[in-house]
């Protein structure tokens, strides 16, 4: 799989850097408050979950899926596949993801978790991609930023594919240009 990359933009170390980094400032800034920790599933859930293994807060998970392309849907349509099951009402949120780009699907998990009463809703993501904003809009956490590539890896895909790898890369033109 790694023969598929052009390059490797984050390393494993890189990403341990991120994680440590930015779980102390989590941990720092809900210290005594009732945090909850919502992935966006399936990209977000292999920085969340190396994320809350060095957050020492007693703390709530969940997950959500959202999906902005499925089968006959239109681009910018969002199909929840799986909804949050704890309640979040007086609760501080958290939305962990692996990249925020348009923020079209950001904002619409934003605005359910408003209309749910949480007591606030931060977002922290691996990467941020200004570039390929639709919605403004600037996490709380940013892990790093990067340039308007193809990005696969820890989390993020192609076909489902490249999940699984250690780094993040830019996957080469002539894998999604087949």
């Amino acid at each position: 799989m790694m023969k598929d990359l052009e390059k490797v933009l984050v390393t494993e170390a890189e990403i341990t850097e991120i994680i440590n980094r930015v779980s102390a400032r989590i941990e720092k800034d809900y210290k005594g408050k009732d945090l909850v920790m919502i992935g966006i599933l399936k990209g977000g859930a292999p920085f969340m979950m190396d994320l809350i293994k060095k957050i020492n807060l007693a703390l709530i998970i969940d997950f959500i899926r959202v999906e902005s392309y499925f089968g006959g849907t239109t681009q910018g349509e969002l199909v929840f596949r799986k909804d949050i099951e704890v309640d979040i009402t007086n609760k501080h949120v958290l939305i962990v993801d692996d990249i925020i780009d348009s923020s079209r699907t950001l904002k619409m998990v934003i605005d359910l978790f408003k209309k749910r009463n949480a007591s606030s809703i931060e977002v922290c993501t691996l990467l941020d991609k200004p570039s390929g904003r639709v919605i403004d809009y600037t996490p709380k956490y940013i892990g790093t930023t990067i340039g308007n590539e193809f990005v696969v890896g820890y989390g993020l895909d192609y076909y489902e594919k490249y999940r699984n790898l250690p780094v993040i890369g830019v996957l080469k033109e002539e894998v999604y240009k087949k």
